[in-house]
């Protein structure tokens, strides 16, 4: 699995948490989007961030991704440290986390990658924190084959030629992915991986998530869907209203009790051998 031939970003201690966030809160429109989130996860402490539509998980992604800022804490202490570090070349910071948000995809899908770019070409744009390649960028041969190795590992090697446009959006959250793990970073944030995906494509691809977890990527995967969270990763964070929930091993979270409270109704949880999955009750509808 690793293929490393990028520089990576700051030095940082063996043993320093991947991800440091201390009481931080992120304000939009004067709506307290993240309301004082405290949480710290390891490297290789495969996490879900489960919540609802609206419970903050895109503003947790964006504050990760240096996209959002906290307020800043009047003793001088930072709200998010990344690998122990507070400030990020955000190219420096790709090569050790990669991250796959709804956001980037909205863009790529919106058209704003230069001119017709295919498959490969997106993935390498990963290399220089772009979404798509220019001019001034400078490409050796070891990251194409970089890039092609990724495509590989998502079962996307067929889409390497094929144009953005003309890709399912499916294929476009394959090639991301891909894009994503092109520097080998040492985790992967996912936002909805499976988003397009139909039912056999996303049994394989969460099966491709299980195989990277199994070699050492850590993955924090952020999702409104329980049945995403694969046996491998044994922590969940429960988000709602901007805060955090609950926080715990797997087995203690995803309960029913707990899941009623964060979607406010009934949910039923059952547990398959690691798998879990949740259903509730349709509302009465009216004469």
């Amino acid at each position: 699995m690793s293929w490393r031939t990028t520089t990576p970003g700051p030095p940082y201690r063996r043993g320093t948490p991947l991800l440091q966030i201390q009481d931080a809160t992120v304000v939009k429109s004067r709506t307290r989007v993240l309301d004082r989130i405290t949480l710290e996860i390891s490297e290789g402490e495969h996490t879900a961030i489960l919540g609802p539509n609206g419970a903050g998980k895109s503003s947790l992604i964006r504050l990760i991704a240096h996209q959002d800022y906290p307020l800043a804490h009047a003793d001088g202490t930072p709200p998010l440290l990344i690998f122990g570090e507070e400030l990020w070349n955000v190219t420096e910071l790709r090569s050790l986390l990669g991250i796959v948000s709804g956001d980037l995809q909205h863009s790529i899908l919106a058209g704003t990658l230069p001119g017709r770019t295919r498959g490969l070409d997106a993935v390498l744009s990963g290399f220089f924190a772009s979404y798509g390649l220019f001019r001034h960028h400078r490409l050796i041969p070891a990251m194409g084959e970089q890039g092609r190795r990724a495509l590989a590992l998502m079962e996307a090697a067929h889409l390497a030629d094929t144009y953005i446009e003309a890709m399912s959006p499916g294929e476009v959250r394959r090639i991301m992915i891909a894009r994503a793990l092109v520097s080998d970073p040492r985790a992967l944030l996912l936002d909805e991986p499976t988003t397009g995906l139909d039912l056999m494509a996303r049994l394989r691809f969460l099966r491709t998530l299980q195989n990277l977890a199994r070699h050492g990527k850590t993955i924090i995967l952020v999702t409104h869907h329980i049945e995403e969270i694969f046996p491998e990763i044994n922590r969940v964070i429960l988000l709602h209203h901007g805060r955090v929930l609950l926080d715990g091993p797997k087995a203690e979270v995803l309960t029913s009790r707990h899941l009623s409270a964060m979607y406010e109704g009934p949910v039923t949880v059952q547990d398959t051998n690691g798998y879990y999955l949740a259903t509730s009750e349709a509302p009465d509808l009216p004469d």
